[in-house]
């Protein structure tokens, strides 16, 4: 299994800390973009992730833990799709997914696109068959096609509801939809949190716990990060206003993990790195260290 060296990988951390045979956790980076329907360079995300997550700190203050030392973390060399069709590009992700899946490792996938969660969240139904899916997003890609393609990335999550039971889907942070798409979440019974309803207290003051408890016991996440406010995330595609801040995000996270449910995987999509401006790349990868202490130490 091929793997990034210390100037390359998650963290820059030495081949004793990142070998495939010696870490729990693989990250993957996904580096596709074929429908990126407004601001481009999402292809450049995972790259710029992996540089950014060079200046993030070994420990976290919170679980007194060095995770990486600890557990281990490699990374994986890019996919390359060269000239693929979307057909066979998805194929492929899913194929590889499933792969590492057999492994045993904790994957963690770095888009790319938000297309690519599809293959990804596909691998993953097929190993853990009563997961349910959390998906952080301002949108809730949900439309049949978009721009001539089933594929886009505005369809990410219809296609996955294709194989997927919708009434396992949450969403989270949802502010900008379709009327088709609002139509669709009613009538598939999805669990979706609006951004406004959030706002305006509707789901009442403990909206996190109520997320939660809309999951199941096994929970894949997707992050695209337009969930974030764009003061917080200005570098995504299609950045929305009155979006989320980085403190909800993990105590969401925190939350799912007080409840004694599995994280099982995730992945973090749609980063589109602005050159010369630095905080998103590194809040990004702040964010997915986060995560990992917060699921690899859950608090008794």
């Amino acid at each position: 299994m091929l793997v990034l060296g210390k100037d390359k990988n998650f963290l820059a951390i030495e081949a004793e800390y990142s070998s495939f045979e010696n870490s729990a956790i693989a990250i993957l980076p996904i580096p596709y973009e074929v429908t990126t329907s407004y601001g481009k360079g999402t292809k450049k995300g995972p790259k710029a992730i992996l540089r950014a997550s060079a200046y993030v700190e070994f420990y976290d203050d919170e679980t007194d833990k060095e995770l990486c030392f600890e557990k281990g973390i490699a990374t994986l060399a890019p996919l390359s799709f060269k000239k693929m069709n979307q057909e066979n590009a998805m194929n492929l992700i899913e194929t590889t997914v499933a792969s590492l899946l057999e492994t045993g490792k904790f994957l963690v996938c770095l888009g790319g696109e938000h297309s690519v969660s599809y293959p990804i969240i596909k691998a993953f139904y097929n190993k853990f068959p009563q997961m349910s899916i959390l998906q952080f997003d301002a949108h809730s890609d949900l439309r049949e096609s978009y721009e001539g393609t089933p594929y886009s990335h505005a369809s990410v999550m219809a296609r996955v509801i294709d194989f997927f039971p919708a009434e396992r889907l949450v969403q989270v942070g949802i502010r900008a939809l379709c009327v088709e798409e609002a139509s669709l979440i009613k009538e598939m019974k999805i669990k979706t949190f609006f951004a406004s309803k959030i706002r305006q207290n509707e789901y009442g003051k403990d909206w996190i716990k109520k997320v939660v408890k809309s999951l199941g016991q096994q929970v894949y996440i997707t992050f695209d990060v337009d969930f974030f406010d764009p003061s917080v995330i200005p570098s995504t595609g299609t950045p929305e206003p009155e979006g989320f801040y980085y403190t909800e995000a993990i105590e969401i996270i925190r939350e799912i993990v007080r409840s004694g449910r599995q994280i099982i995987g995730f992945d973090v999509v749609e980063l589109a790195p602005i050159k010369g401006l630095n905080h998103p790349d590194l809040t990004t990868a702040r964010l997915i260290y986060k995560m990992l202490n917060l699921i690899f130490y859950p608090k008794k």
